[in-house]
């Protein structure tokens, strides 16, 4: 069956990318993007826009049945650091959001889902190190908490209901086509652009706090190959762990340094820093690697090399 498309929150950091993407696999008419906003005008007019509610199930099916869509991928949710400052707000959006999508899957409505986990679906009780797939989870995070629930609802959909819905655990994610939208790992964005800009930065983490982190281009084709694989490849329905590169604010200061020798860090640590302390240093992500053939591609150097490239364009 050919895909016929539905992005929510495709106006979003990782969103926005993807729609640009499926597009360009699929062709514009056969991928809708949708927000509950006009806040990317890239997007809105790169092709079919429509203005949906993630948390309105009427809003959602509509949208499904004006384009005969068949695959939903649900890109809304409010993330580490926002959620924190709103915490029902970020277990509406998130979790309704979910169940909306999973309850139309379920009437056969749609036939195929991608939902987002994350890293923040572990916590301080995880073991940090290399994480394995299948290991103790309490997060400590509203955005978290979210996360591991819904890992566990996608699951039993699957299973009770035959949903073909699937998943993996972002890390934090390095784009420079897109600002960050409230993340505690937003400061591996943040940083690159204010070296162009003033070749300085105060980091919000400390400066040896290593974390799982990932350039756009990867985080997108592992979502595209995820749901491009035969479902029997699929031997996890909660969500896959998934990897790149892990680093330290003090790493990307010195791979920063090799293009940009007078860049300067300096370090004050906030209430991120807790969120940061609950979550992997680096992550296992074998079963991803064998069952799907997941692979990534950028090193941190090739990160900063191409994040200074593109950005030095932008503010120039």
């Amino acid at each position: 069956m050919d895909p016929k498309i539905l992005i929510i929150g495709a106006c979003g950091q990782i969103g926005s990318e993807l729609t640009f993407k499926l597009r360009d696999l699929y062709g514009a008419d056969n991928v809708v993007a949708s927000d509950i906003s006009y806040s990317n005008l890239d997007v809105v007019n790169s092709g079919i826009f429509e203005i949906v509610d993630a948390k309105d199930y009427t809003s959602v099916k509509t949208c499904i049945e004006k384009f005969n869509i068949n695959t939903v991928y649900l890109m809304a949710a409010m993330l580490s650091a926002t959620g924190e400052k709103f915490p029902m707000e970020a277990w509406d959006l998130n979790m309704i959001s979910l169940f909306n999508v999973l309850n139309l899957a379920k009437s056969n409505f749609i036939h195929k889902v991608f939902w987002p986990s994350s890293i923040a679906a572990f916590g301080t009780t995880t073991p940090t190190d290399y994480t394995p797939q299948y290991t103790i989870m309490e997060p400590s995070t509203v955005y978290g908490i979210t996360k591991q629930v819904g890992e566990r609802w996608c699951e039993y959909y699957h299973n009770k209901y035959g949903v073909d819905v699937r998943s993996i655990r972002y890390p934090g994610i390095i784009s420079w086509k897109t600002l960050p939208g409230g993340g505690t790992t937003d400061y591996a964005v943040e940083v690159y652009h204010e070296a162009i800009k003033h070749k300085s930065y105060e980091c919000f983490l400390k400066q040896d706090t290593k974390l799982p982190m990932m350039f756009m281009d990867d985080a997108i084709n592992a979502t595209v190959n995820i749901m491009k694989a035969d479902s029997k490849a699929i031997k996890i329905r909660s969500s896959y762990n998934l990897a790149a590169i892990s680093f330290t604010p003090s790493d990307i200061e010195a791979s920063i340094q090799k293009h940009m020798p007078e860049f300067k860090m300096t370090y004050a640590p906030d209430y991120r820093q807790a969120i940061a302390n609950s979550w992997p240093k680096s992550i296992n992500d074998s079963y991803a690697r064998q069952d799907w053939n997941w692979k990534h591609r950028f090193s941190l150097d090739e990160v900063t090399e191409e994040m200074l490239f593109q950005l030095n364009k932008k503010y120039k």
